[in-house]
């Protein structure tokens, strides 16, 4: 038996060179293994039933779809997970196996440091992630986190469960996300333990983030981070999302807001020059704020739910 994960390779690497008449050459480099791979996958998808003078398979509706927001927004790696008729739980955890398992096979031997931003999303990835050894591997936080409530999602306690399971190791960063004032914001990041930290994330060698609608279902406002008056505010600024706690507007551009002055962590601009961003995210009440954040070109790599995918294709 094939996993779903193994069947929707096959039937992406059928699709590029069956349909789209890509070399296993090309398929290789784009794939990023080597051509004798690729020979043996297209094999393999015959010798299972994938392809035979068509491609079926109830993957190919999925592949297709990562095919054109590939194209459509200049993502190097899309994978679209099929839910439908889920529940919103189900979507949250397949997605969090989704990115667990897209992690583990794309992550190179040569990355040193993986950032790690914090949300419910991202809390299912680490969950699934598999048990492997990268001891040369370093977990840095890349917005602070601090406090009693929700601290199973916060990024300094996903940088130590995803070290535990890489068996590799983290760094702290020992500061709320969001302060009181800019003033106190300013006095913290002076300080070198933080700064040190703070740096670290700018050099990171991939990024794992999850993407947020501060009005629905939003995490910030259910830790307390977020106030009704916040809300308002915000809104008439024109934010429709948030990374790492920092918000954002349609075209993907950080909002003047106090807030984004307030939040102790990489902003948004950094994020723009790290080297691989990967997105994971779920729930279609979040299509505005992932197509403003397409815009704004923070993500390399996309994970995300069938049905937000098909939205932001019609978008």
């Amino acid at each position: 038996m094939l996993s779903w994960d193994e069947r929707r390779q096959l039937v992406k690497v059928a699709n590029l060179y069956y349909t789209d008449s890509w070399t296993q050459e090309q398929i290789a480099k784009k794939v990023g293994v080597s051509r004798p791979v690729i020979s043996k996958m297209l094999h393999k998808a015959k010798e299972f039933g994938i392809v035979e003078v068509y491609i079926k398979d109830e993957s190919a509706r999925t592949v297709e779809l990562e095919q054109k927001l590939e194209k459509k927004y200049g993502l190097t790696d899309v994978v679209v997970v099929p839910t439908v008729g889920f529940t919103p739980e189900m979507v949250k955890r397949s997605i969090g196996q989704a990115g667990a398992y897209y992690l583990s096979k794309k992550l190179k031997s040569d990355v040193r440091r993986l950032g790690i931003s914090w949300g419910t999303t991202l809390s299912e990835v680490v969950k699934e992630y598999p048990y492997e050894r990268r001891e040369e591997i370093n977990i840095v936080p890349l917005v602070g986190g601090m406090g009693t409530q929700h601290v199973e999602i916060h990024a300094n306690q996903l940088a130590y469960e995803l070290a535990k399971k890489m068996n590799g190791t983290c760094s702290y960063l020992y500061a709320p996300a969001i302060v009181e004032t800019k003033e106190l914001k300013e006095r913290l990041e002076a300080m070198q333990d933080i700064s040190a930290i703070l740096e670290e994330g700018k050099k990171v060698d991939v990024a794992l983030i999850g993407i947020g609608n501060p009005y629905k279902g939003s995490t910030m406002k259910s830790i307390g981070y977020l106030q009704d008056e916040d809300l308002n505010n915000l809104r008439k600024k024109g934010a429709v999302g948030d990374i790492s706690s920092r918000f954002y507007d349609e075209s993907g551009n950080p909002v003047k807001h106090s807030l984004n002055e307030k939040v102790i962590g990489l902003t948004l601009e950094h994020l723009k020059e790290l080297k691989k961003v990967i997105g994971v995210v779920e729930g279609t009440h979040k299509f505005e704020s992932v197509v403003a954040a397409l815009k704004g070109n923070y993500l390399d790599v996309l994970i995300i739910d069938e049905q937000t995918a098909l939205a932001l294709v019609e978008e």
